[in-house]
């Protein structure tokens, strides 16, 4: 799966991401984490059904429960400039093989999913790519 490519199709128009694109800018994005408390840095990118693509980072706070994932931090950005369907979603740290994302963020994930196409989730071990659906992850997920 190193080299595997995404393809989207939006009002007619087709866009083609390679999944190691998406990864890489996850990891320049883990380069700007905060993360003084953790010390464990953590970098996403989503790419939006439009074809465009977002990146975040995680952001600790001293009060703990203010801090936010970089998965929801994409995927806000993303939101906040009028996307509302994730296709795809990288995420790497440099502390840790096969990042997964937490339990809100899997939640924050289903309510943006694209309604044509489940999300994929793309982490990396050993340098290997690994994709998976986020129905894997999140089997039961709901929205109001």
């Amino acid at each position: 799966m190193k080299y595997a490519k995404i393809v989207l199709r939006n009002k007619g128009k087709y866009f083609m991401y390679d999944y190691k694109l998406l990864m890489d800018k996850a990891k320049e994005a883990s380069k700007q984490s905060y993360s003084p408390f953790s010390r464990f840095a953590v970098g996403a990118c989503v790419l939006a059904k439009s074809g465009k693509i977002y990146t975040g980072c995680n952001v600790e706070n001293s009060s703990f429960g203010m801090t936010i994932c970089a998965e929801r931090c994409a995927i806000f950005k993303a939101v906040s400039e009028g996307e509302r369907e994730i296709s795809a979603i990288a995420i790497y740290s440099p502390n840790a093989d096969d990042c997964n994302p937490c339990g809100a963020c899997r939640q924050v994930m289903y309510e943006f999913q694209d309604d044509e196409t489940e999300m994929e989730i793309i982490t990396e071990s050993a340098s290997e790519l690994i994709v998976r659906k986020l129905s894997e992850y999140l089997p039961y997920g709901f929205k109001i």
